[in-house]
C-alpha cells in the first residue's frame, strides 16, 4: 500500500508541475507539436489529419489538417469522423471482459461452447483468441477475402471460411496477429449477451461514457463530418474503395474522433469500463506456454516502446483510413494521430514522435556483436502472418544480418547473450547448450513467431 500512496503522491506532485509550466513554455511546447502533426500534409504525403495530445486534464493539441474531403475541398474539422481499424479490437476484448465480470462466460470457454460446429483441432479458448495466440488462421490473410470484402455475402460466408482453415499452430505456441479470432468474438458477444454487436457497444461503451460522436460504421449512413478515404502513392491520389463493413465486424468496424478515443482511454485506464480484475489482464503483457512474455494484452498493446518508454495502446489500418491511439502511463499523456489516407504515413511513428516532445526518447546505441555467430547462421523457417516465413541469417563484419524471404539483408544490434534488436523488434535464438541454434524468435508488436532452422 506504501508503494502506491507514494506513487500517487509523486503523480499528484508531477500534475502541479506541469499546470506551473511557463505559458511561454507551453505555447512553444503546442507550437512543435502543431508542426510535428502537420508535417506529412506539408510534404503532400496524405490528404488530411487530426491529431490530439492531452497531458492530463491538459489539452495541448486537438486540431484537423487538410481536407475531409478533396473533391469537395472540404477541411478537416477537428471532430471529423474517422474509420479506425483495429483500434476496435480493445472495444471487443473490453465486451468480453465486461461478460465475464457479468457472469454470462469464461474467459477459459472453448470456442466450441459458443460456436458448436466450429472444428476441434484445438481447444482454442477465448483467452487465446484475445492476445493472438489461438492458431487461428486470419481471414485477411486468404486470397479469398480479397474478393469477399468487396461483395455483399451474408457473414455466414466468413465463418465458413475461417471454420476450413486448418490452424496454424497450436494455441499458445506463438503470436501471429489475427482478425479472425476478433470476428469470432464478436459472434461470443452477440450470444452471451443477446444484442447485436453494434447494439452493446453503443449501449455499454459509447453511450454511457459519452462518446457521442463514436458507432459501429454504416457506409451507408449519412455522418455528419465523415471524413472520406484516400490512397496516396507517390503524386498519385485516388478515392479509397468503400469498406463493406459486415467484413471487418469487430475486428475492425468501428468509427470515431480523435477527441472521442481520447475520453476511452481515459475511462479504460481510469476504472470506468471493466473491472479492476479485467483491466489489470487486459493490460497485462500476456504469455505464451513456455512463459515467454509478449508485447499484447487483450486487444491491445502493452510493453515499452524502442525508446523504454511504457506504453498501452493500439493502431488501425483499413481501407482509406489509418490510426493510433496511445496512453503513456508515466506523463498520464494520451496521444492520437488519425490520417484519412493509406500508403505514405505511419501514424504509430508520428505518436512516437510528438510523444517524445514531453516524454523524451532514449534510444539505444548500436553495438556490434563480437562472438561466435557460427551457431547462429543459417535458414530459419516458420509460421508468418500470411505465407510461413523463411529468414536467411549470415554473418557479417558487424556481427550478423537478417533477410525474410530473400529481400535485401539488415544489420541487427547486438542486445545480450543471443539476443538483437532490429528496430523495435527483438530477435532471440534459442539454443540447447554449446551446438547450433535450434530456433529464431521474433518478437515485435503484437508477434512473437518462431521459426525453425531448416
Amino acid at each position: 500500500m506504501h508503494h502506491l500512496l507514494r506513487g500517487a503522491a509523486l503523480l499528484a506532485l508531477a500534475s502541479q508541475s506541469l499546470a506551473a509550466q511557463a505559458p511561454a513554455d507551453r505555447a512553444s511546447l503546442v507550437r512543435k507539436l502543431d508542426s510535428i502533426a502537420e508535417s506529412p500534409l506539408v510534404e503532400k504525403r496524405t490528404t488530411g489529419i487530426v491529431a490530439a495530445v492531452v497531458r492530463g486534464t491538459d489539452t495541448l493539441l486537438m486540431k484537423g489538417y487538410g481536407k475531409a474531403d478533396v473533391e469537395w475541398n472540404v477541411a478537416m474539422p477537428a471532430d471529423a469522423v474517422f474509420e479506425i481499424g483495429s483500434i476496435t479490437k480493445q472495444f471487443t476484448a473490453a465486451a468480453i471482459l465486461q461478460l465475464r465480470d457479468a457472469g454470462k462466460l469464461s474467459l477459459d470457454d472453448e470456442i466450441t461452447k459458443w460456436i458448436p460446429d466450429f472444428p476441434a483441432t484445438h481447444r482454442i479458448t477465448l483467452r487465446r483468441m484475445l492476445d493472438h495466440t489461438s492458431g487461428i488462421k486470419g481471414l485477411t490473410e486468404l486470397p479469398e477475402f480479397g474478393v469477399m470484402v468487396r461483395s455483399l455475402w451474408s457473414r455466414d460466408s466468413a465463418l465458413a471460411l475461417i471454420k476450413r482453415q486448418p490452424p496454424h499452430f497450436a494455441p499458445g505456441e506463438a503470436a501471429i496477429y489475427n482478425n479472425s479470432g476478433f470476428w469470432l468474438l464478436g459472434i461470443v458477444v452477440e450470444k452471451a449477451s443477446g444484442m447485436s454487436y453494434e447494439d452493446y457497444v453503443e449501449k455499454n461503451m459509447f453511450a454511457p461514457l459519452g462518446m457521442t460522436r463514436s458507432s459501429y460504421c454504416n457506409s451507408d449512413a449519412v455522418v455528419d463530418k465523415r471524413a472520406h478515404g484516400y490512397q496516396v502513392q507517390g503524386a498519385m491520389m485516388r478515392r479509397a474503395p468503400m469498406n463493406i463493413h459486415r467484413w471487418p465486424f469487430a475486428a475492425g468496424s468501428l468509427c470515431s474522433t480523435a477527441g472521442d478515443l481520447v475520453i476511452w482511454m481515459k475511462a479504460l485506464h481510469g476504472g470506468k469500463v471493466v473491472s479492476k480484475q479485467s483491466y489489470a489482464e487486459m493490460t497485462s503483457p500476456s504469455k505464451l506456454n513456455d512463459g515467454t512474455p509478449l508485447n499484447y494484452g487483450m486487444g491491445i498493446g502493452v510493453g515499452r516502446d524502442p525508446g523504454g518508454r511504457r506504453f498501452i495502446g493500439h493502431g488501425g489500418a483499413i481501407a482509406g483510413f489509418v490510426a493510433e491511439a496511445t496512453w503513456y502511463p508515466d506523463a498520464d499523456l494520451y496521444v492520437v494521430y488519425m490520417v484519412n489516407s493509406n500508403g505514405n504515413v505511419d501514424p504509430g511513428s508520428f505518436v512516437g514522435e510528438l510523444s517524445a516532445e514531453i516524454l523524451p526518447l532514449k534510444m539505444p546505441a548500436f553495438a556490434a556483436f563480437t562472438g561466435d555467430a557460427t551457431p547462429l547462421v543459417g535458414k530459419y523457417k516458420g509460421p508468418w502472418r500470411g505465407p510461413d516465413m523463411t529468414i536467411d541469417v549470415t554473418q557479417t563484419p558487424q556481427g550478423i544480418a537478417v533477410s525474410n524471404n530473400g529481400g535485401p539483408a539488415r544489420q541487427l544490434s547486438w542486445v545480450e547473450g543471443n539476443t538483437f534488436r532490429l528496430g523495435g523488434t527483438l530477435i532471440t535464438f534459442r539454443r540447447t547448450g554449446s551446438g547450433p541454434a535450434t530456433e529464431l524468435r521474433w518478437a515485435g508488436g503484437s508477434a512473437h513467431y518462431v521459426l525453425k532452422r531448416q
